[in-house]
């Protein structure tokens, strides 16, 4: 059996990123890998207001309580002992451009069908649908 370093998780928070997460611990486990649990942030401007325009430089920076936010989703999940070691990422970005980025280094890279954005008829989310087709490793889609 192929011996797996890396399992990057993209979490979001949502029901199918949670569902996500669990999944990739407990293969993270059976390949006695770490688990690397990104969260990914992306800026997004105010709409002008009248003649004032609005500089990226002024929209304020994730705070502290996104990476408490994200330890929590994690403690959740996998409760106060996961059975794998786990680093928490909190990064800026497009999600499935962070994700792809982020499967160079990984063995597997895993990520819930749908998260908290776009149409909820559809069967997969455009971040899913865009790290299956160009992600660097192997990619689980949890439904």
């Amino acid at each position: 059996m192929h011996q797996w370093k890396t399992i990057v998780v993209g979490v979001d928070g949502s029901p199918g990123s949670r569902k996500a997460l669990a999944w990739a611990a407990a293969e993270a486990a059976d390949h006695s890998a770490d688990l690397l649990v990104v969260n990914v942030w992306e800026h997004t401007l105010l709409p002008p207001a009248g003649s004032v325009s609005v500089s990226e430089h002024y929209v304020p920076e994730p705070s502290q309580s996104t990476t408490d936010e994200l330890v929590q989703v994690i403690k959740s999940e996998l409760g106060d002992d996961p059975p794998v070691r786990v680093q928490a990422q909190v990064k800026q970005g497009r999600p499935a451009k962070v994700l792809i980025d982020e499967s160079a280094g990984a063995d597997l890279l895993v990520v819930g069908h749908r998260g908290h954005g776009g149409f909820a008829g559809l069967v997969l989310g455009s971040v899913s649908q865009h790290v299956a087709a160009y992600a660097k490793c192997a990619v689980t889609v949890v439904r």
